[in-house]
């Protein structure tokens, strides 16, 4: 090969070499010189509060007589409903469900060796922006335990569910985060490419994630704190 022509292929592979590591290491996803545009990406994150809470208590009750069964699940009822309003819930932050008791050797492809022929439960849901005194109160159940109270705590009762409902209100700012590194990233790459960033041709704005703040790759609801995160993808004119 002509000494001239190796020369020129060498600096053309070491250019872009150097450029896959550039584009490695500051999130360009895409560069054309064809049409001289770059495709880069914005990562933004942010924890946030949650601003309403769920919680469902329930209980259980097992035994032999249906009237015992009710009689002992309406007892733990106002045991429940005191519970919380010494937590300080008010009665419009509390929902009461209706009682049920199942008689076991009633059903179809009932079983006659079972040890309790009838079984009940109950709910008292709170619903309530103060998720702070739910959480409080979700940590002291000692009292309705030692009451006698047979918690269930199997599926949604297994402890408050904390709800992000302002979810728009800390979107705006965690786009604009993104939409602002995705920016800083390009003008950075335009200065070292010799060229200036023109107007944004095209805008991703990615789906924003919702997970729990204690490293979970969902939000479960189990979480107070809420982690928001978006890769939003946006394309430049280079000039």
């Amino acid at each position: 090969m002509n000494p001239v022509l190796r020369l020129i292929a060498a600096a053309m592979i070491a250019a872009g070499v150097a450029a896959a590591g550039f584009f490695v290491g500051n999130g360009l996803e895409r560069f054309r010189m064809s049409d001289r545009s770059v495709t880069v990406k914005g990562l933004a994150e942010k924890d946030v509060e949650s601003d309403f809470a769920v919680w469902t208590l329930a209980f259980r009750r097992a035994g032999a007589d249906f009237n015992g069964v009710q009689q002992a699940l309406v007892a733990d009822r106002v045991s429940v409903l005191a519970f919380l309003k010494e937590r300080g819930f008010s009665v419009e932050e509390l929902q009461v469900r209706p009682l049920q008791v199942q008689d076991l050797l009633a059903r179809e492809y009932a079983q006659g060796n079972v040890p309790f022929r009838f079984n009940g439960t109950g709910q008292v849901l709170v619903k309530t922006a103060r998720v702070e005194v739910v959480e409080k109160a979700a940590l002291a159940l000692d009292p309705l335990i030692q009451a006698g109270v047979q918690l269930d705590n199997e599926g949604p009762a297994g402890g408050p569910r904390y709800q992000l409902r302002g979810f728009n209100d800390a979107k705006a700012p965690l786009l604009a985060l993104a939409t602002r590194n995705a920016r800083e990233q390009a003008e950075k790459f335009a200065a070292q490419a010799g060229a200036r960033l023109g107007s944004l041709k095209s805008a991703n704005q990615g789906v924003i994630r919702i997970t729990g703040d204690d490293g979970s790759d969902f939000d479960d609801g189990s979480s107070r704190g809420k982690r928001l995160r978006v890769v939003s993808t946006f394309e430049y004119e280079l000039r």
